[in-house]
């Protein structure tokens, strides 16, 4: 899935984003809890805080638009809407799970992303 890959606009270096801010474009959604540049599965965890009550949600690397080193800020083409309607991630039930990964897929492919 093409979504799950960074977008080759993406000028993405070996800085480790964890703890960057993440930016949709309606707003600040939370900071980045954890991150992977993986081949065909390549995503950022967010802790929305308590903005969605500690919801974490994964963001494929496909919905990231820029990433600013020296603002420590990811910015996603997602609405706060979207990533709050998203779903769910609980690393112990979803880590690996393709079943997970596909209903992600199926979400994003579903909100007009182009991805």
């Amino acid at each position: 899935m093409s979504e799950l890959s960074y977008s080759p606009t993406v000028n993405r270096d070996t800085t480790d984003l964890v703890g960057f801010e993440v930016e949709v474009v309606d707003g600040r959604i939370g900071t980045v809890d954890e991150e992977t540049a993986e081949v065909g599965a390549a995503h950022l965890v967010v802790d929305t805080g308590v903005w969605i009550f500690g919801k974490h949600v994964l963001v494929p690397a496909g919905t990231i638009d820029r990433i600013d080193v020296r603002e420590h800020k990811v910015y996603v083409a997602l609405t706060k809407e979207q990533v709050k309607d998203s779903p769910e991630f609980d690393p112990a039930k979803h880590r690996g799970d393709a079943a997970y990964r596909d209903e992600l897929g199926n979400y994003y492919q579903g909100q007009n992303m182009g991805i």
